[in-house]
């Protein structure tokens, strides 16, 4: 296969010169180590040492960790040899750090043990006390215990906080918004970062708020919230600006420029690295580098050869550090996207790469070259070459313990295995990968920095071919069974990649402990063919294949979600239903009927989502005439138990006005007010349905369904995934806010949350992702939604009948939705899918 190693390479740049651009304090901040250290050495020790100290911190921060390493050791015996055991400690507290880069961690945990025993027996050492623990948090938030390093950087911030150094506080709290983010703790970790924010701006401006702001605004970006990180790095330039600071201006115009590319805005990101980028600039090189690779995405070649050449010449002149390590990498990479026959050349660019980064004691850097030039042997085909630096790459990897790394080799060792012929070590190579990347999911928010696509590009692949290996060849149950599992841990690792954190709630759950009347369907679309897996109450699991193209499979997909138009011919309509029937249905149907199956619950992959299930036609009926339909993210996702009907209260917002940019919805006053005819309810109506008023009835009122009638928008990304009130929106997260804070009460459940006027975003095919993730996040048992959008008057008609269903004894949810789409398939004005199929029940169908 050809692959592209542009998320490789750039993922980890976009990590590492983060420490290297937002200047010495920033850098500290970000790196974990005391903000103070960089202008306040200790005072009782002599220049040579403070010199020993502080040449130890440039060697660390340009990746020279050996050398660092040696530094210290002999400051630190200084020290003890003059009975200074106070600087003593903060210099081990270093060494522990440098240790731990190169994944020596016994000597690590000596060092830091050694200088937290030192400075127990000290009195009066406030600053030395803060600057150690702030170096223990770091230490423990390498080693993967967050938890410990949240807890030591709020006691580095008590001890900052009395003796007023303001710089170590706002450090130490940025360090816990990084900890709260390792942690999954998204809305923690934004509240720290707000609460920074604001008391800078009770501040004169200052070079403190530029870092501090900076520092913000990059977290911010990493965790999502890229319309409050624009806000916040826009500030930080503007103080630079007043300032005067030339570089301070040019750092924070490159950071504008990296957030420009998450919001994937390349001509823009392009403007933003041209200005970053100017002579004598701190971050030149690196907005040189991102710059060529947008040239070369832009497919802009003959500017990106130029400026190739420009940064060739630069690199020659610099001597070995981690900056141009990482610089050789991407520029390798550039070369032969360029200049396809330039293979020998970008290949002596990554040797040199691995070579610098091993002499100046690098392992993690060391990790990616060689990796780098394996797959460059992959390209072309020499495979026991590949191997071999593959494999030095995971070993050097799995010695620091870069998980983040080691998942790419072992992917790439995977596909080697499996092009040579190994089928079964390929399988072990491809299961550790998902491993370790099921060990990272709450870290690949900040991982995987290029945000949504590359995802994509760098993890979805993994899940997929893994599964496609599993399925070849007829496989066996423990086959079919991983290959389920890996399916479900697909659709999890997408969640949280939505979402920027990994806090979801899994626990597996047994088709027959959910309902032994309902088949799970697995569809998942490979490269050549779509594999579909059969799970039923108590039985070994089915398995069946349709060989076709991807291409062509998204071609129909994409035809039948346009056949959903009103005006659609019934002929093209039901062959496409017909033929997508035939992939997912016809294979399961003798086993179905066999076994009187009544509920078809499908976990659907990729385009998939997008159309409806219940329209599927088998040339007679359509699927819902035969079945009650469901829509489940996940087995593991759901909390299966039926609903409560006795006290069951509702709470009813919608608009029926429009604005310029969405149409008035006049169907919905009657459709909100047939439903509180129905249901004992609350009803919020245009100018009451504010978000303020929303969020006081979600805290103070005991409903257990929530039914907007309102615009809203689904989408694959979070920040565009939102609903519509009278004075503004509510994004996915903040509505996932309201509702996990009602949690906090002794308030009902929500048994159902109904969006009856959304639709998925156009030109995003895969928007039906945010529809999932709403229905995940909101906390909501299940959440009955719409694909586009429907008349008023079909949707009032729907949902009426929907409630009236609902509210009868023994009927399920999904039985409640089918017989409402039934009422509407009697009815000669309403019986086009376009008024019923859009609406589809998610999660638990019972």
């Amino acid at each position: 296969m050809k692959l592209s190693f542009k998320n490789i390479s750039k993922t980890l740049l976009r990590n590492l010169f983060l420490l290297l651009i937002i200047g010495s304090v920033g850098f500290m901040m970000a790196l974990g180590v005391d903000a103070a250290v960089s202008d306040r050495s200790p005072q009782s020790a002599e220049v040579p040492r403070i010199n020993l100290l502080q040449t130890g911190k440039q060697f660390y921060q340009s990746g020279r960790f050996l050398e660092a390493i040696n530094t210290w050791k002999v400051a630190a015996e200084e020290y003890r040899s003059r009975g200074d055991s106070l600087n003593q400690s903060l210099v081990l507290s270093y060494l522990a750090l440098a240790y731990q880069q190169l994944g020596q961690f016994q000597p690590a945990t000596g060092a830091m043990n050694q200088a937290m025993d030192l400075i127990a027996r000290q009195q009066n050492t406030q600053l030395i006390v803060a600057q150690v623990l702030n170096n223990q948090g770091q230490f423990y938030l390498i080693q993967g215990q967050a938890e410990a390093a949240l807890e030591t950087w709020k006691l580095a911030e008590q001890v900052y906080r009395e003796i007023s150094d303001r710089i170590g506080e706002i450090g130490t709290q940025l360090n816990q918004a990084r900890a709260l983010q390792a942690l999954g703790f998204y809305l923690r970790a934004k509240t720290i970062l707000e609460k920074v924010a604001t008391s800078l701006n009770n501040q004169p401006d200052s070079q403190l708020q530029v870092t501090a702001l900076l520092n913000i605004g990059n977290i911010l970006r990493v965790l999502g919230d890229f319309t409050a990180a624009q806000k916040t790095l826009e500030g930080s330039l503007a103080i630079a600006q007043k300032l005067q600071s030339l570089p301070d201006i040019q750092i924070a115009l490159f950071s504008l420029g990296n957030l420009a590319q998450a919001r994937e805005q390349p001509q823009v990101a392009l403007q933003f690295y041209q200005q970053a980028s100017g002579e004598n600039s701190p971050v030149q090189l690196q907005a040189e580098i991102y710059q060529l690779e947008l040239l070369v995405k832009l497919k802009q070649l003959a500017d990106g050869l130029s400026l190739f050449r420009k940064i060739q010449n630069q690199l020659a002149k610099l001597p070995p550090s981690q900056t141009k390590i990482y610089a050789q990498i991407n520029l390798a990479e550039c070369l032969v996207k360029l200049s396809p026959n330039e293979v020998y050349a970008a290949a002596k660019i990554l040797a040199n790469a691995a070579n610098e980064a091993k002499s100046l004691g690098n392992p993690r850097a060391e990790s990616y070259a060689l990796g780098r030039l394996g797959a460059l042997y992959e390209q072309t085909q020499q495979w026991d070459a590949a191997k071999n630096l593959t494999q030095q790459a995971l070993i050097l990897a799995q010695q620091i313990r870069a998980g983040e790394i080691a998942y790419l080799w072992q992917w790439q060792t995977g596909r080697l295995l499996k092009v040579t012929g190994d089928k079964s070590q390929s399988i072990l190579s491809y299961t550790d990968a998902v491993n370790t990347l099921q060990s990272l999911r709450q870290d690949l928010a900040a991982i995987n920095q290029e945000v949504q696509f590359s995802f994509r590009e760098s993890v979805e692949p993994v899940y997929r071919e893994l599964v496609d290996l599993l399925l070849q060849n007829n496989p066996i149950q423990p086959q079919l069974q991983q290959a389920r599992e890996t399916i479900e841990a697909l659709q999890l690792a997408e969640l949280a990649n939505f979402f920027r954190e990994a806090c979801l709630d899994v626990q597996p759950r047994q088709i027959d402990q959910i309902d032994p009347t309902a088949a799970v369907i697995y569809p998942i679309i490979l490269s050549d063919r779509i594999e579909v897996i059969l799970s039923l109450s108590g039985q070994p699991l089915r398995h069946y294949t349709t060989k076709l193209e991807k291409q062509q499979v998204e071609i129909v997909i994409n035809r039948m979600r346009q056949s959903m138009r009103r005006t659609a011919f019934p002929q093209e309509r039901l062959s496409l239903a017909q033929e997508i029937y035939g992939w997912l249905i016809k294979p399961a149907v003798a086993d179905l009927t066999k076994n009187n199956m009544q509920t078809l619950v499908f976990v659907l992959d990729g385009s998939l989502r997008n159309i409806p299930m219940a329209a599927l036609h088998d040339g007679e009926r359509y699927l819902i005439e035969q079945y009650k339909v469901a829509i489940a993210p996940g087995l593991l996702l759901l909390n299966p138990r039926p609903i409560a009907r006795s006290h069951l209260k509702a709470l009813l917002g919608g608009l029926t006005e429009g604005n310029g940019e969405f149409s008035p919805l006049p169907g919905v006053k009657a459709e909100v007010t047939e439903i509180g005819a129905t249901v004992p309810a609350t009803i919020l109506l245009d100018r009451q349905f504010t978000t303020n008023a929303l969020e006081t009835r979600i805290k103070t009122l005991p409903f257990s369904v929530m039914h907007l009638a309102t615009h809203g928008q689904f989408s694959s990304k979070a920040e565009e995934t939102f609903i519509l009130t009278w004075d503004g929106r509510i994004d996915v997260k903040e509505l996932s806010t309201l509702l996990i804070n009602r949690e906090l009460t002794d308030s009902p459940a929500i048994e159902l949350l109904v969006l009856s006027a959304c639709q998925t975003a156009k030109g995003d095919n895969r928007a039906a992702l945010g529809l999932a993730g709403v229905a995940v996040r909101s906390g909501a048992r299940s959440t009955l939604a719409s694909l586009w959008m429907v008349s008023d008057e079909s949707t009032a008609e729907f949902m009426v009948q929907f409630y009236q269903e609902l509210l009868k004894p023994g009927v399920t949810k999904a039985e409640a939705v089918r017989q409402a789409q039934l009422h509407m398939l009697k009815q000669p004005e309403f019986n086009h899918p376009y008024f019923w199929a859009s609406f589809i029940l998610i999660g638990n169908w019972l």
